[in-house]
């Protein structure tokens, strides 16, 4: 059965021409840069209440990441760092330094439809899935591949599978569908409004839908974002944290 499985993988890598694992890979390396900053707008849609959180955020390549809440005013200042297999919130308003476990990955992050690891990226797309194109199709009239992601035997990943769908020019993600580990759906997300950011093509409009919460979404947009801009390893630190504006 393994060298089944073994041949149909080689032989979809050359029908296709490059490997899942290759497609992923590209399209991270785009979409995150050895570097980047910016800032952008969460919205958080519910069937009788709307709220939006805006935000800076800072990554440098997988390892670390940082965001700084900019409103609304009762959440400005809170930040949320990764840094390696850590993860921190500085929380201003009661002065505490809390260390995220692991087991917090699946929960809400600011009340919103993103998950902790959505957005802090505990887990890694390219190191902690196995990938196999399972179909092309056109998501938006964008000829696409159709990637399935399913966990490594020994990784601490939050979905048992992922859908994805990245566009065979730019390398684009532009709907991802999680399931649990029963595979069934969770959540889908679109990508949108794609434009030209620095020196690339990326969605700077991101929607997540829950597939068992009617009138539920999340809606996050980027309003400025630079990529490849030398950041110390030292800017993610606790001790920043508490500086950062």
């Amino acid at each position: 059965m393994k060298k089944i499985i073994l041949f149909t993988l080689i032989f979809t890598s050359i029908i296709f021409g490059q490997t899942a694992t290759e497609i992923v890979k590209k399209s991270n390396d785009n979409q995150m840069g050895k570097t980047s900053q910016g800032a952008s707008k969460m919205t958080i849609i519910r069937p009788d209440w709307t709220r939006e959180v805006e935000m800076k955020s800072w990554s440098k390549g997988m390892d670390y990441y940082l965001i700084y809440i900019t409103s609304p005013a009762r959440d400005m200042g809170q930040v949320f760092l990764k840094r390696k297999m850590e993860l921190w919130n500085w929380m201003p308003s009661i002065g505490r330094m809390i260390k995220l476990p692991s087991s917090m990955m699946m929960q809400s992050w600011m009340g919103s439809d993103f998950t902790n690891d959505d957005l802090l990226k505990q887990t890694s797309l390219v190191e902690d899935y196995e990938h196999s194109i399972i179909g092309e199709e056109n998501v938006d009239n964008y000829p696409t591949w159709k990637i399935e992601f399913i966990p490594k035997p020994d990784a601490a990943v939050v979905w048992g599978k992922i859908i994805m769908w990245i566009t065979k020019e730019h390398y684009l993600q532009v709907k991802v569908e999680y399931f649990d580990e029963t595979f069934e759906l969770i959540n889908t997300m679109t990508a949108s409004n794609i434009k030209n950011v620095g020196d690339r093509l990326l969605p700077t409009k991101l929607e997540i839908i829950p597939a068992d919460k009617p009138g539920n979404k999340t809606v996050f947009e980027y309003s400025k974002i630079v990529f490849d801009k030398p950041i110390s390893d030292a800017f993610f630190s606790q001790q920043n944290m508490k500086k950062v504006k």
